[in-house]
């Protein structure tokens, strides 16, 4: 038999309760291993529950202690009870000079005491009692985040100016610095929004016509990690040579802003116009473009293509790449059966084989093919050299090369540009 002999207007602050005759603190925290919340209970006196319930400073102050033997008792552990009943005297019945000093001696969770209105000078100043005087049952979640972002800031040496602060709220990423950016002005002072708006503009200049590419090799949502790299670094100058006075989260922030909508808009932009960049750059005039091809992957997985069909040939086979590749699936081929000529693609080894049959297989001989090795640049290369072939063929691609016959000179010059 449970019954509740006090509770506070906030429910998550420890109820009072007593089963089966015995005064027990009761309090959820934690979850199980199905995610569901665990309530724990340990006994209690009757000038324990006196105090609780005349005393909203002492109340929390038990609360923050007792939490950390929850954390302690995990997913499905037990509270441990003397641990927890070893609190209750020193913290609700002890003078404030000696709780100040039992908490010097004891984990017990800062946020909680915050969250509830804690002054955060007095708390740091080790002077708990004092700076629960303004303590609140209502619970400011957002005041405890604060908290501990710029504690962790200071912890890496960074100190926000109010401008720092700023831009940070805009990208709202001033709580938590792993939260993908977006644009909140509503966050910002209005008095300081003008000069963050200041630095939004001084990124958007600096990677004005720059694009991040899509990245099939990776998935269909995956983007080029060149291309996020070189208009971060864009960015970063630019806002460091304009805002000179921003510490290194504002400015990274900012670069990730612009970096993060950029991928956003390739991630939303049909294949068959994330290709055309590279068409253009292929340098084939498109007099000999294929009719039909054959792709297939390392794993015998073959797909055909036919012209005519909804989908170019470069946007058909960057989708069977992005639905196929792995890290045990690197190796993509293209083949023109009719003309008797293909490439494959080695994105394991960042290199691309063209072949081309010099003499066809008749009377029972096997097929005679020229097979080159050329090089390639990341997936940018990559794109380029696949509308090359597309357009204009095996032929097309000689100005991409160099080219080089010998397997064992192409694999010492693969190995020297690792080094």
């Amino acid at each position: 038999m449970r019954d509740i002999v006090f509770t506070r207007r906030s429910g998550w602050i420890p109820n009072v309760i007593r089963e089966d005759g015995e005064l027990k603190l009761m309090l959820g925290a934690g979850a199980d291993a199905n995610h569901d919340p665990r309530t724990f209970t340990f006994p209690i006196g009757e000038a324990h529950l006196a105090v609780i319930q005349e005393d909203l400073a002492r109340h929390l102050l038990l609360w923050s202690a007792v939490l950390p033997l929850c954390d302690a008792a995990g997913t499905k552990g037990s509270l441990d009870e003397n641990a927890a009943v070893a609190l209750l005297d020193p913290i609700l019945l002890s003078a404030p000079v000696d709780v100040d000093a039992f908490f010097r001696s004891i984990r017990w969770d800062r946020g909680r005491l915050i969250a509830h209105g804690a002054d955060i000078d007095l708390l740091e100043r080790g002077q708990v009692c004092a700076a629960m005087r303004a303590a609140t049952e209502t619970s400011d979640g957002k005041r405890a985040q604060e908290y501990h972002a710029n504690r962790r800031r200071a912890e890496r040496g960074t100190v926000l100016g109010p401008l720092d602060a700023a831009v940070l709220k805009y990208t709202g990423q001033y709580l938590h610095g792993a939260t993908i950016p977006r644009r909140m002005p509503d966050a910002v002072d209005p008095a300081l929004l003008p000069e963050v708006m200041r630095v939004i503009a001084t990124a958007e200049q600096a990677c004005a016509g720059m694009r991040i590419s899509r990245d099939p090799r990776r998935g269909k949502r995956a983007t080029d990690k060149r291309d996020w790299d070189l208009m971060a670094t864009a960015v970063d100058a630019a806002v460091r040579r304009a805002h000179p006075g921003l510490v290194d989260d504002a400015v990274r922030t900012v670069s990730f802003l612009m970096c993060s909508e950029a991928a956003g808009r390739s991630r939303s932009t049909p294949m068959e116009d994330d290709e055309a960049a590279a068409a253009d750059l292929a340098g084939a005039d498109g007099s000999t473009r294929k009719t039909a091809l054959s792709f297939t992957d390392d794993k015998g997985v073959e797909k055909k293509w036919l012209k005519g069909g909804p989908r170019t040939a470069t946007a058909e086979f960057w989708e069977f790449v992005a639905d196929r590749s792995a890290g045990d699936n690197e190796v993509f081929t293209i083949e023109d059966e009719e003309m008797g000529e293909g490439i494959q693609l080695h994105f394991y080894a960042d290199s691309i084989a063209r072949v081309t049959t010099v003499r066809a297989g008749e009377g029972g001989a096997e097929p005679e093919y020229r097979v080159e090795y050329s090089l390639v640049d990341g997936i940018g290369g990559y794109r380029k050299l696949v509308s090359a072939f597309v357009l204009g063929g095996c032929a097309a691609l000689g100005q991409h090369g160099p080219w080089l016959a010998d397997a064992a000179e192409f694999e010492r010059a693969r190995r020297a540009r690792g080094r």
